[in-house]
């Protein structure tokens, strides 16, 4: 039902956006309206998440290839890619940009001031300076958050309590993303307070993963945190779980997926494109004459499996 809810937020947003985009630009655009569709990390693994978005743009009123076309800019991983992309949509001249993930939100941002963008992120829009506030983003950006960085400090009370008397937790993040940094610092404070040693695990391949995992029982960590906040940790939610349990390596992230594959628990929201909204705010957003107005969305609760 939260996943569900997430995937209305966001497409409900999208849909908005593209109401809200001027009338003069529309001029400029052919027969029919474009999507960029902004992404850092590969498409493969976000197969379903993408099907998800279609589905969600179809429930709207909006099929692709019949009353609007979608550009997918997938960085592979590569987040040096990304600004390049984001300019590339931008002279593109695309209706509206939807940026999945952090990298791609603040490449988008940076790109214009004119385009709708609306995100997706795990961590506060508001501290990274891309909207004003809650009720007012400012602007014209808008999006969904999952505030995965800010509950990563529950996450590690979650692993002291699963292994009792532990002293060090191992953390698996990406430091290829510029904003792994901000986490690991939320992550590496909340640990001092809990009395804990973080242990980091950088891996930005999944040529990486086997070789982490061969010698994580090695290290004095007895359980593994993986950050959230990273498209491309994301995207290998799935092959994580299994990697955890190949090893036997008790591990939390934050997808209910990674529960699902195998992995032992899970604490957050879903990795499925936050993609709807209920039928409320739409009406609010065919009333708007920006994004300015139109309030970006915050979990009302996180779940934990």
């Amino acid at each position: 039902m939260i996943a569900k809810l997430k995937r209305r937020e966001f497409i409900t947003l999208l849909s908005g956006a593209a109401a809200a985009w001027p009338l003069a630009a529309r001029a400029q655009q052919p027969s029919m309206p474009v999507i960029g569709f902004l992404n850092s990390a590969s498409p493969e693994p976000y197969a379903r998440m993408v099907a998800a978005f279609r589905q969600g743009l179809n429930e709207k009123g909006y099929v692709a290839g019949q009353s609007v076309a979608i550009e997918y800019r997938w960085a592979e991983g590569r987040y040096d890619r990304v600004p390049e992309m984001a300019g590339e949509l931008v002279r593109r001249q695309v209706a509206v940009i939807a940026a999945t993930g952090t990298p791609a939100m603040l490449a988008a941002k940076a790109a214009t001031t004119a385009i709708p963008i609306v995100f997706t992120t795990g961590t506060d829009p508001v501290q990274l300076g891309v909207v004003t506030s809650l009720n007012r983003p400012g602007g014209n950006v808008t999006g969904v958050t999952t505030l995965n960085v800010e509950v990563a400090p529950k996450r590690l009370e979650l692993a002291r309590e699963l292994i009792p008397g532990t002293s060090t937790v191992a953390v698996l993040i990406n430091r290829t993303n510029p904003e792994t940094e901000t986490e690991l610092r939320i992550m590496q404070t909340a640990a001092s307070a809990l009395g804990l040693q973080l242990h980091v695990l950088d891996a930005s391949t999944e040529h990486d993963f086997d070789t982490i995992f061969a010698a994580l029982h090695q290290t004095p960590a007895r359980v593994l945190v993986i950050a959230g906040a990273d498209p491309f940790l994301i995207s290998r939610s799935e092959q994580l779980a299994e990697l955890t349990v190949r090893h036997a390596v008790p591990a939390i992230f934050q997808f209910r997926e990674f529960v699902a594959a195998g992995g032992l628990i899970s604490y957050g929201g879903s990795s499925r494109m936050h993609t709807a909204r209920p039928a409320s705010m739409r009406a609010a957003f065919s009333k708007a004459k920006s994004l300015a107005s139109c309030r970006y969305n915050r979990p009302r609760r996180l779940s934990c499996s």
